[in-house]
């Protein structure tokens, strides 16, 4: 499959969260690989267009509860993983899944940090989150800190192949530790 893909994350009540339009790259053991050229824009709900100047690929596996981006320079975070509903594909170019707040990053010093655990409690209450959602999400954050804590894969090396098809270059991807 080639061409474009919609991403669209939604919010638990179904509201148009973060948008974009990305590039299939390929799908392997890790899951569906999308990427996004510098510039990249996406736009909140019906906000603004936000634009990133900076390359980006996106993973959407299978049966998880977590999306990831991985960043290329100058973006300050390395890897950005969105704790989400498992992704749904209601057709070849769209992907969409509900984005549960909680948020794991790591920095390009190596820093993982858990982002957003606020926000994650407040709308536990006002979308009335089911037990099972909050239970999945806080263990796919703890699986995701210690997966980037400890370099794993998909978040070791295979991602800078997919980032290589969109910036064209060898050093893309590379982590100032």
């Amino acid at each position: 499959m080639a061409g474009e893909v919609r991403v669209i994350y939604r919010k638990h009540d179904g509201s148009l969260h973060w948008h974009l339009v990305t590039r299939w790259l390929g799908e392997d053991e890790h899951g569906v690989w999308t990427g996004m050229a510098r510039p990249t824009t996406m736009r909140k709900g019906d906000g603004p267009p936000v634009i990133l100047d900076y390359a980006s690929v996106m993973l959407f596996p299978r049966d998880t509860w977590w999306t990831a981006s991985f960043n290329d320079v100058p973006a300050r975070t390395e890897i950005y993983c969105d704790i989400t509903t498992p992704v749904q594909w209601p057709s070849r170019t769209e992907v969409t899944m509900i984005d549960l707040d909680l948020d794991v990053c790591r920095t390009r010093r190596g820093t993982v940090e858990l982002l957003d655990e606020d926000e994650f409690a407040c709308h536990q209450a006002r979308y009335g989150y089911p037990a099972e959602v909050i239970g999945q999400a806080e263990r796919s954050a703890a699986w995701l800190r210690s997966a980037l804590t400890e370099d794993r894969e998909p978040f070791a090396s295979v991602y800078r192949s997919y980032l290589r098809l969109i910036t064209g270059n060898g050093q893309a991807g590379g982590a100032a530790r």
